[in-house]
């Protein structure tokens, strides 16, 4: 399977904004789940949102209304748009893929996933 690569990452002040890319070459909106997941030093891996075959999408609580995921279909690309940035969304930011069941809980467990993106917020 080709490998998902991530960019977009960075660093920026607590109320910034980022976006991550996810290219996605190979896989599928019809056939693969989606979604981000994130892990800071000594945490677990922490789903972030997952997007549906059908489109639909899912947040944790934690980021939801203050992070957007999307894809461009016609060229096989995830995004993350992430506004209202805090400290405690520092962590490396991974996409990933799958073809099982669709819930942002599970997109860390997804089967493909790329090398990560850092994204670091200050206060």
């Amino acid at each position: 399977q080709v490998p998902l690569v991530e960019s977009g990452g960075g660093s920026v002040q607590a109320g910034g904004s980022l976006r991550l890319s996810c290219a996605a070459s190979g896989y599928s909106a019809t056939t693969y789940c989606m979604g981000w997941f994130r892990q800071a030093p000594g945490k677990e891996r922490e789903g972030v949102a997952g997007i549906d075959r059908d489109g639909s999408t899912m947040y944790a609580n934690s980021v939801k209304d203050r992070f957007t995921i999307s894809r461009d279909n016609a060229n096989d690309i995830l995004y993350l748009q992430m506004n209202s940035l805090k400290p405690e969304d520092t962590a490396m930011y991974y996409c990933a893929a799958d073809l099982g069941y669709c819930d942002y809980e599970r997109v860390p467990f997804y089967n493909y996933w790329g090398q990560g993106t850092q994204v670091t917020v200050s206060s």
